[in-house]
């Protein structure tokens, strides 16, 4: 039975859209319609906007306290925690997600997310007093107005979490634009807002297409652009936000680096390696999916990975356990078997993987991958492939394995694996990356900043740099001190 939702969130309401156009979603494990929601028009997109403006120009949220919006955003997060396995079962059945990852990586990371920016609201100094030239100055955060945050499909609850998380936090208003693929978690967002009593049009949250997007970002009533996704279309946004000097935060795409030093412990490194690269069926932009092994273990380091990529299967996501599910949509599917034929054409070597399960009967599965032998002049070392492909590449000499690790124009998260911890934060200070991990496969931490370099993107989510991207600041010039 197809899911039917035929409202917008906005206003603190649901109201009906502007128009009859509709989007299915499509489950990518039985390849059928899974549920319609309206597709959101200009007039949709403006009374969003509007919605908001109303918010935060008339409403109470920007001049409530922060201990007030810490309540608020502590409460969102209970009520997420509540709805965990419906949320997790949603995203499951709409995008792909293999069941644990979820649970843990989709809903709670969202929940904890949000209870990061509580905890920030309540600590984070929102007025300063300063010594100025003459006498003192105030120095005030103000929240940065009406926002407008751009979802992609992957991970759709932990992304809205970074973005309203830090709105809220703010006191500012926000727009929320769901992705076609991934649209119902998003409802189940709004539900949770609608029951906890925020005030209306602080959050509201549309679906509609990409092209949307663009009609979005450049309304003339938004004051800050939070976008997730490609590095072209961030570019596309950047580019708009600064016709019309807007703020904007760009989290864009990766090709993370994992470098084994050789003095890892392979046995407790390889293992963690794989959800580090094939987490949510790789399609994680912060995967970890360029493995850099020197040449001294490069043998052991090769058999160890094949043993495990071969071990691993893509199959139902529904079934706990499973750690590779099916991609997003077909076109996602045929992105990734093009890039594989490109490895293969360009000379690295396929040990496991590469083609489409066997026993797959319906749904977009691509095998587990591993390349070995891999340049890292070749595709398969350059492009995002957002899917199950991992990529062995062999280096002579640290410095070597440095070289190759920022030799990429992206610079999103990585990791080293070394016997020597002290040793692992020198090698992690050296690679221009945002997020660096050592001797873990933590691709980031839902509390802390996150966002990269080069062209992965400008700014930062979560952590006080995130809630900082919401605000302004305002110097208050106070009167010098009397003379006696």
């Amino acid at each position: 039975m197809t899911l039917v939702k035929d409202a917008l969130f906005i206003g603190g309401s649901w109201v009906a859209p502007a128009s009859d156009r509709t989007i299915n979603v499509i489950s990518p494990h039985t390849e059928e319609v899974y549920a319609t929601v309206p597709e959101a028009n200009e007039v949709d997109i403006d009374r969003a906007v509007t919605a908001a403006r109303a918010a935060f120009e008339e409403g109470p949220w920007p001049h409530s306290s922060p201990k007030e919006r810490a309540a608020m955003i502590r409460a969102i997060s209970a009520a997420i925690q509540a709805r965990a396995q419906e949320f997790a079962e949603t995203v499951t059945a709409e995008m792909g997600a293999p069941t644990d990852f979820a649970l843990f990586g989709h809903t709670y990371a969202a929940a904890m997310v949000l209870e990061g920016f509580a905890d920030l609201a309540e600590s984070f100094p929102f007025e300063q007093e300063r010594p100025g030239l003459l006498g003192p100055v105030l120095v005030a955060k103000a929240p940065v107005g009406v926002c407008a945050g751009i979802v992609p499909w992957n991970v759709p609850l932990f992304l809205t979490a970074a973005k309203i998380g830090g709105s809220l936090a703010s006191g500012s208003s926000i727009i929320i634009k769901s992705a076609p693929e991934s649209p119902l978690t998003s409802y189940l967002l709004a539900e949770v807002i609608e029951s906890v009593g925020l005030p209306p049009g602080v959050i509201n949250i549309i679906t509609a297409d990409r092209e949307m997007s663009e009609v979005l970002v450049r309304h003339p009533g938004l004051d800050k652009v939070s976008f997730t996704g490609s590095t072209a279309v961030g570019r596309r946004v950047a580019s708009i936000c600064g016709e019309q000097l807007k703020r904007c935060t760009l989290e864009l795409g990766g090709k993370s680096a994992s470098i084994i030093l050789d003095d890892a412990d392979l046995g407790a490194a390889l293992p963690a390696l794989l959800p580090a690269a094939f987490a949510n069926s790789g399609q994680v932009c912060a995967a970890q999916t360029r493995i850099l092994a020197p040449r001294s273990r490069y043998t052991e380091i090769v058999e160890g990975l094949a043993d495990l990529v071969a071990g691993t299967k893509a199959s139902d996501p529904s079934v706990s356990g499973t750690l590779v599910g099916p991609l997003v949509a077909s076109r996602q599917r045929d992105r990734v078997e093009g890039l594989i034929e490109a490895g293969v054409n360009e000379g690295a070597r396929l040990v496991t993987g590469g083609g489409r399960p066997k026993d797959a009967q319906h749904g977009w599965y691509v095998e587990p991958t591993l390349f070995v032998d891999v340049d890292n002049s070749m595709r398969i070392a350059r492009e995002e492939v957002f899917g199950p492909v991992l990529a062995v590449l062999p280096y002579d000499t640290e410095a070597d394995a440095i070289r190759i690790a920022n030799d990429s124009d992206y610079g999103l998260s990585g990791s080293v694996w070394t016997g020597d911890t002290q040793h692992g934060v020198a090698v992690g200070r050296q690679v221009r990356t945002g997020a660096f991990a050592i001797n873990s496969g933590m691709m980031l931490d839902p509390k802390s900043p996150f966002g990269g370099f080069k062209q992965s993107g400008i700014g930062r989510e979560m952590g006080i740099e995130g809630l900082e991207g919401y605000l302004e600041t305002q110097t208050l010039v106070l009167p010098p001190p009397a003379k006696d």
